[in-house]
């Protein structure tokens, strides 16, 4: 049987991978040639003097760009080589949280079904509404940020050949990364199901995704957005919303409360060496998360007994 399910596993995780490997590595590619030219120079011109509106200086969007089109570490790297005071960085890191490698995750999330408007509103209405009211509310952390221990490292490259194998690399390294989460993960997700621990599982957390207007079937998409990721927990997303039959409407709130909280061990304790409080930032994302989901699901649930309403009024006429 263990057997069986390792083969079985393999197999979704082959799958799984050439399907995300299709949108990974030609994203990955592009965006890396791009930092060889002047367009994303040209896309921090533009944004520089929106960055007043949230408190933070013309530089800062420095790292919101690279993090909205690369990811964490590579925006993480941008504020090491800055100087920002301990508020800044502190709205820096929320904002990423709440948005970050944009162009991989919201093609993840269209392929699981939901729609482009409602990524990007909830992803980076939710980075400059956090911005605002912490700007507004915190008086304090004006003083300069002390980064840890971990120093950026600026490659020089130059010349087409170099800047096409750079480019190359890093979309290789994307797909390598992705297969070596995705292949073990899909094997223990095949072994639990096969021994139907997931069935107890999705029982136990039914109470926590009833509570947010979702069905129990919805447990392992979030699950695997909590613990890996939009980008790397995809697999495990798509596959659910395959076999498990979830609905259009729970995979839209399982995605607007993942959009808001995801990966959160990775993504809390990447911004350790940035010398901010960190539980702050994961208390932030995951009350905003729950709090944004209930209203979603409310207004939903609400609107649809309005429309069931309205068919037995026009119905009775």
């Amino acid at each position: 049987m263990l057997i069986n399910s390792m083969k079985k596993g393999l197999l979704v995780g082959l799958k799984t991978t050439w399907t995300l490997g299709k949108i990974i590595f030609p994203v990955t590619l592009i965006v890396a040639l791009l930092q060889y030219t002047p367009v994303l120079p040209w896309l921090i011109e533009i944004i520089s003097p929106l960055m007043k509106l949230v408190g933070l200086s013309g530089d800062a969007a420095i790292p919101l760009v690279l993090g909205n089109f690369l990811n964490l570490y590579a925006a993480i790297g941008a504020i090491l080589t800055l100087d920002f005071t301990v508020k800044e960085v502190f709205i820096l890191a929320v904002m990423l949280s709440f948005s970050h490698n944009i162009l991989v995750e919201s093609s993840v999330a269209l392929k699981a079904g939901v729609k482009l408007w409602i990524v990007f509103t909830t992803r980076f209405g939710l980075a400059i509404l956090s911005a605002i009211v912490i700007n507004l509310v915190w008086q304090g952390g004006g003083e300069p940020a002390q980064y840890g221990m971990i120093q950026s490292e600026t490659e020089q490259v130059s010349g087409v050949v170099a800047i096409l194998m750079v480019a190359f690399e890093k979309a290789m390294l994307g797909i390598l990364q992705l297969a070596m989460i995705v292949f073990p993960l899909m094997i223990g997700i095949q072994i639990l199901k096969d021994l139907e621990w997931l069935k107890k599982f999705s029982s136990s957390m039914s109470p926590i995704t009833k509570s947010l207007g979702m069905n129990e079937n919805t447990s392992t998409t979030m699950a695997a957005g909590l613990l890996f990721g939009l980008a790397y927990g995809a697999g495990v997303m798509i596959q659910a919303v395959k076999e498990d039959g979830v609905s259009k409407k729970d995979v839209t709130l399982a995605f607007i409360f993942l959009m808001a909280c995801h990966a959160v061990v990775e993504d809390t304790l990447i911004f350790i060496p940035l010398g901010i409080p960190v539980l702050p930032l994961f208390f932030i994302r995951l009350g905003v998360a729950v709090i944004l989901t209930l209203i979603v699901g409310f207004i939903w649930k609400r609107s649809g007994l309005l429309k069931r309403k309205e068919a037995g009024v026009t119905f009775e006429k």
